[in-house]
């Protein structure tokens, strides 16, 4: 985090600190002294973690005299940053996606034929991402184009911050290239959407069995003569929502369903969060984007070798390697500036 930015933080947690104090003193009725007693005790604790962030800081400063320091000063990086984020943990909003494995829904938008093989580039940029990062992930469905490409593919990925990095990825991702199907050199503009959705535990979202329509159906795809001889494939219709989830990753009929169950109880607890955004929808207004699919993230230019973020107007000319998974070129900015956002709209900054 900017030294500046948590110069920030620790100012106006003392201002709030001192505020607190005053009103202990006040004669508050039970129900006010317990809430104010409980925002004493934990910007205290904040004030505790930022006084150990920046004793960090200067011990990082004493090791970068000495030769050889390296180790030591990546260990220092690595502790400063574990007290930020616990600092901001304690301050901002609960983040439905912290410590959370993902869904990810990637689909040909406009296009034809180029789009799906963009979606398919875009899968194969997000797979090499979460290799680079260390997740695991797995393809629970996907139906392909005749070039190859996806019309569709739906992937879980799992592993530390897979959901804290991923969610800045929703939306629609527009293409500007020679398509291979293109014969007379023109560049043409096509678009891709992307979906990401917080796996979600069974406590937190109630499927009645009763709204369920489950019917099976040969796979298709990898797998050899296996899977199409046998109707493993699952599809489940949510008939109260209309939502239709499929899954044909493996050869058991019930490993398919318990996969496309976790997909399900994603869309639905997406499904509800919209609901309840749009009754509240001057909430966050500054947060980098709304992760709806019809916003536009972002454009890969081939000819001009660009890759441009259009939420926080950052441009890159290095195509290549974004397209090869090196996301992090991206992905930190828009967290820094989505928590900036956030500690504007607390009145921190």
């Amino acid at each position: 985090m900017d030294r500046n930015l948590m110069e920030s933080i620790k100012e106006w947690t003392k201002s709030s600190i001192e505020e607190l104090e005053k009103r202990l003193m006040e004669n508050l009725e039970l129900k006010d002294m317990i809430k104010v007693s409980s925002d004493f005790t934990k910007f205290k604790e904040i004030d505790s973690l930022i006084n150990e962030y920046f004793e960090l800081l200067d011990e990082k400063e004493l090791w970068k005299e000495e030769p050889g320091s390296e180790g030591e000063i990546q260990k220092i990086d690595e502790k400063a940053e574990s007290l930020a984020n616990e600092i901001l943990t304690l301050l901002l909003p609960e983040d439905e996606f912290k410590d959370r494995n993902v869904f990810l829904e990637i689909r040909a938008g406009t296009g034809g034929d180029e789009a799906a093989l963009f979606a398919g580039d875009l899968l194969r940029m997000y797979l090499r991402y979460a290799e680079i990062k260390n997740w695991s992930y797995e393809i629970l469905d996907e139906s392909k184009s005749d070039l190859g490409g996806y019309k569709e593919v739906v992937v879980r990925i799992k592993g530390k911050n897979s959901g804290t990095y991923m969610k800045y990825e929703r939306g629609v991702h527009r293409v500007q290239r020679i398509p291979v199907t293109e014969s007379g050199g023109r560049i043409h503009t096509s678009t891709a959407t992307v979906a990401v959705l917080p796996e979600i535990r069974d406590v937190d979202v109630f499927v009645d069995p009763k709204d369920l329509r489950i019917d099976t159906y040969r796979a298709s795809g990898a797998g050899g003569q296996y899977v199409n001889k046998t109707e493993s494939a699952i599809r489940i219709t949510h008939i109260p929502t209309g939502i239709v989830v499929t899954c044909q990753s493996e050869r058991s009929q019930h490993q398919n369903k318990d996969k496309a169950m976790m997909v399900l109880r994603a869309k639905l607890y997406e499904l509800a969060r919209r609901e309840q955004d749009e009754k509240v929808s001057s909430q966050r207004k500054n947060q980098i984007g709304s992760g709806e699919r019809s916003e536009k993230i972002r454009t890969y230019n081939f000819p001009q070798n660009r890759v441009t973020d259009h939420r926080v107007n950052l441009t890159i000319y290095n195509l290549q390697a974004v397209m090869d998974g090196n996301l992090d070129l991206i992905i930190p900015k828009l967290i820094q500036y989505d928590i900036e956002q956030q500690l504007k709209e607390l009145g921190i900054i």
